[in-house]
C-alpha cells in the first residue's frame, strides 16, 4: 500500500522535508504515467506542469544542477507520450528563486531532449513571460482583469502572433476568492468571447462541498451549470467547416468570427452578443453569396434555422442574452 511519501517525486520522507533531490521516486512517476495514458485513451491532451511555487518541501528552491537533472528526467520519461504538452510552470512569476536565465536554460533542455517537439508554454500569475521567445509554441495566459479576459484574446493574438490559450479565465463556483466564484453564465460567456476572437479557454469548478474537496484540485463530480454548455459549444465547433476561427470586423457592438484562412472567400461567420439582448440585427456580407443562417441560444442550448439569405437582410432575435447567429455559405 502506498503511503504519503510515495506520492512525492523524490525519495525521502515528508516528515521533516527530508528528500534526496537527486534520487527520483518511481512510484510517483508511475502514477503520472497511468494518468497520462488514461487521458490519451479519452482523447485528451495532458498539459504537464513541470514546476510550481506552491511548495513546502524545498522543490522550488533546488540548485541549478538539481533542477537540470529533474528536467532531463521528466523529458526523457514523458516525451514518448504522444498526448503530452510541456507547461513549464504554473504561475512562474511567483517562483522568486528562479530567474529568466533559469527558465531559458530549462527551455534549452526541453528543446534539445524532446525529439518529438511537443507543444511548450509557461503560465503566469501577474506579469507575462516573453511569449515571443522562439521556444514557446503558444501563449498560456491567466486573466489580467477581473472582468475582461476573453475580450483581450484578439489583442494578444496580434501582439504575440501565436495561439492564445486562456487556461485560467476564472472558475464557476462559490469560494471566497474572486478567481473561483463566477456564475456558470459568466464562465460560458467568457468561453464564447475567447473562441470568437480566435482563442481557447479552459474550464474549472470551485464549489464548496461537505468533504472540502474542490473539483479544481482533485477532480470528481462536477456540480456546475457550465460543463453541459461548454460541451454544447464544443459539439457546435466540431460541425464548422472551419478548422480554426479568427476575429472578423463588422459592427463595433458585436463579437464576430470567421474561418481563419488566407483566402477572402469565407465558409462561415459567427456573431456573438453576450450580455446584449437585441430583438433583431441587420447583416451584410456581400451582394451575391447565399448564406444559411441559424440563431443559437448558447445558454438554453437550442438552435433555430432562420433561412437562407444574401445581400442585405434582417434576422429576428429573441431579445435574450447569450445569443449567437451562425452563417454558413451555401
Amino acid at each position: 500500500m502506498l503511503n504519503s511519501d510515495n506520492f512525492m517525486q523524490f525519495m525521502g520522507r515528508i516528515e521533516g522535508c527530508r528528500f534526496d533531490y537527486e534520487s527520483f521516486n518511481p512510484e510517483h512517476f508511475r502514477g503520472i504515467d497511468e494518468a497520462v495514458r488514461s487521458l490519451d485513451e479519452l482523447g485528451i491532451e495532458a498539459d504537464l506542469i513541470i514546476m510550481h511555487p506552491y511548495d513546502r518541501w524545498g522543490f522550488s528552491t533546488m540548485t541549478p544542477e538539481q533542477d537540470d537533472l529533474y528536467w532531463k528526467y521528466v523529458v526523457a520519461r514523458y516525451a514518448a507520450f504522444k498526448n503530452v504538452w510541456w507547461s513549464f510552470a504554473n504561475e512562474y512569476d511567483l517562483m522568486r528563486a528562479k530567474t529568466e536565465r533559469d527558465w531559458e536554460r530549462y527551455a534549452g533542455i526541453v528543446c534539445a531532449k524532446d525529439p518529438y517537439h511537443h507543444l511548450r508554454s509557461i503560465h503566469n500569475c501577474g506579469a507575462f513571460y516573453d511569449y515571443t521567445r522562439p521556444w514557446i509554441t503558444h501563449c498560456c495566459i491567466q486573466r489580467q482583469s477581473r472582468f475582461m479576459t476573453g475580450e483581450l484574446v484578439d489583442e494578444w493574438r496580434q501582439r504575440f502572433q501565436k495561439p492564445i490559450i486562456v487556461d485560467e479565465i476564472a472558475y464557476e463556483g462559490n469560494i471566497q476568492h474572486g478567481w473561483g466564484n463566477i456564475s456558470g453564465e459568466e464562465l460560458v460567456r467568457r468561453f464564447w468571447e475567447a473562441v470568437c476572437r480566435g482563442g481557447y479557454a479552459g474550464h474549472g469548478e470551485t464549489f464548496l462541498s461537505e468533504d472540502g474537496v474542490l473539483w479544481w484540485s482533485h477532480g470528481g463530480r462536477l456540480h456546475g451549470e457550465s460543463p453541459s454548455r461548454i460541451r454544447f459549444m464544443q459539439d457546435f465547433l466540431k460541425e464548422l467547416p472551419a478548422a480554426a476561427l479568427a476575429p472578423a470586423r463588422f459592427s463595433w457592438d458585436e463579437t464576430a468570427a470567421c474561418e481563419e484562412t488566407f483566402f477572402p472567400d469565407k465558409s462561415c461567420y459567427l456573431f456573438y452578443y453576450g450580455i446584449q439582448r437585441p430583438s433583431f440585427r441587420n447583416y451584410y456580407i456581400d451582394d451575391t453569396t447565399p448564406y444559411t443562417v441559424w440563431v443559437i441560444d448558447t445558454w438554453e442550448m437550442t438552435r433555430t434555422a432562420a433561412g437562407t439569405f444574401q445581400g442585405r437582410f434582417r434576422i429576428e432575435l429573441p431579445a435574450k442574452p447569450y445569443m449567437l447567429v451562425y452563417f454558413r455559405k451555401q
